[in-house]
């Protein structure tokens, strides 16, 4: 019973203790929060068999905490405490998925009795799981390639939330896949025939953004020639996306606040409020709850955001889908071009499992594209990814061909990174910035990177615009 976890969530120091001591006398491992936030939080980083809440708690109530559990984890039972033992609270919090309530004032025995029964229920759930194939075949998840443990859960986790309006908060580096996760949230609910709205806060000036997000009357600024509707309202009835939402002022902050919490939007300019019906989902590539304790981000949206968490694993931690990613794009670009490739060589897929990938799945998408372009023969070879070194493709079908020992293997792969992984890197910089006429801002936008990052691996790779002199 020892590796059973709990987590007992009570603003009252007093009732947690109590609890805790029980709990731990009968052998189970508990952890303690003293509000519903930071429970969610711990919920999201570590694993539970079962959640005790208190019912009425400042901030966050229990009710909420049962709520989100319910869609992030669902065969976690939650057990409420109440000192309003009554059979309105009760049911309510039963109709909303609890496993069951506990009474205050409770003793030893009662508390025993209810966290077996839950315990041996959360064994049961363990026993439930959504198959491969099943999962597949909702609409929207047939646009992601890779069936690595981690994209599983990526999988499992946007049917969990996909029935319900609850806000998401995806995050995850660029080139990731954050607006495929929207839009197969948006594909899977009760709103698909509805609009789905998307919009990049960073593309937009910041006197531009509110009168996207909310409209604007004619006349309510300079250059306001006409009324326009604003996004809130083109996505009503449907699903809102907002992408890269840590770009947005705090002064845009504190308004989109107002209207997650009231559902009104009033356009610039305007004096009425108008109702909305959204479904909201945004996506960062930052860490906003970093951003909120240095005051770039306020913590109260950052909540409201963050009801329901999509994490998306970079490219680096699923590498076991790189073969079915490569083969898709090889197959995707090849077909495009009327061009005969069969495969990759051996010694191409050795070069992309030690790549790093700072632009993730879109940037490996650019850099078989290019070597589709590139390639003299039916097979991928090291060159046609750019290298700029023709005699690297002969040089490494010798020195990797059938290597004796793990050590030759070990210093074959090093010497190849060394000597081909930096140039694939140049290559990739350089292409990137051919393709948007040496403008180092939509260069990194095309590849999914920050500038500041785009312009750190520029330097990095000693490549400036002497460098464009040769193109």
């Amino acid at each position: 019973m020892s590796e059973k976890r709990i987590l007992v969530v009570d603003d009252e120091a007093v009732i947690r203790q109590a609890v805790q001591r029980i709990l731990e006398h009968e052998g189970y491992k508990v952890n303690t929060a003293s509000s519903g936030h930071s429970a969610l939080e711990l919920i999201q980083s570590e694993s539970f068999n079962l959640v005790i809440s208190d019912l009425k708690m400042p901030g966050m109530s229990g009710m909420d905490v049962l709520k989100s559990i319910k869609i992030l984890q669902p065969d976690i039972p939650v057990i409420i405490i109440t000192g309003y033992a009554t059979v309105e609270t009760a049911v309510d919090a039963i109709k909303n998925g609890a496993f069951d309530y506990l009474a205050k004032p409770f003793n030893p025995a009662q508390v025993k009795e209810i966290v077996d029964r839950a315990i041996q229920q959360q064994r049961i759930n363990d026993d439930k799981h959504l198959s491969n194939d099943s999962i597949k075949n909702h609409p929207g998840l047939n646009r992601f390639i890779g069936d690595s443990p981690a994209m599983q859960k990526i999988y499992t986790r946007i049917l969990q939330v996909a029935p319900t309006d609850s806000t998401v908060l995806i995050t995850g580096e660029s080139g990731t896949g954050k607006e495929l996760v929207a839009r197969a949230i948006h594909e899977n609910s009760a709103r698909k025939d509805k609009p789905f709205v998307a919009i990049d806060c960073t593309a937009l000036a910041e006197s531009l953004l509110e009168s996207e997000l909310f409209g604007h009357e004619k006349g309510s600024f300079t250059g306001a020639t006409h009324t326009k509707i604003g996004l809130f309202k083109v996505a009503n009835g449907g699903t809102l996306f907002l992408d890269e939402i840590s770009n947005i002022s705090l002064s845009s902050q504190a308004k989109l606040l107002r209207v997650i919490q009231e559902r009104v939007v009033t356009p610039l300019g305007g004096t009425k409020p108008q109702p909305i019906d959204i479904r909201l989902i945004s996506a960062t590539n930052k860490n906003l709850r970093d951003m909120s304790n240095e005051g770039n981000f306020r913590e109260d949206l950052y909540f409201r955001l963050n009801t329901i968490p999509i994490d998306m694993p970079p490219l680096r931690e699923r590498i076991g889908d790189l073969p079915l990613l490569t083969g898709y794009f090889l197959r995707k670009f090849a077909d495009e071009i009327n061009k005969n490739i069969k495969g990759i060589s051996p010694a191409v897929m050795n070069l992309l499992e030690e790549y790093d990938f700072p632009g993730n799945v879109r940037e490996l998408e650019h850099m078989i594209e290019r070597a589709v372009v590139l390639a003299s023969s039916d097979v991928i070879q090291p060159a046609d990814l750019g290298l700029g070194d023709e005699n690297i493709s002969t040089q490494c079908e010798e020195e990797c061909h059938i290597p004796s020992t793990t050590e030759e293997l070990k210093e074959i792969k090093r010497r190849l990174r060394e000597e081909a992984v930096i140039p694939i890197e140049k290559s990739f910089v350089i292409e990137a910035l051919k393709r948007n006429d040496w403008n180092i801002t939509r260069a990194a936008a095309d590849v999914g990177m920050l500038r500041p990052n785009f312009q750190a691996l520029m330097k990095k790779l000693n490549v400036s615009a002497r460098d464009r002199k040769t193109d």
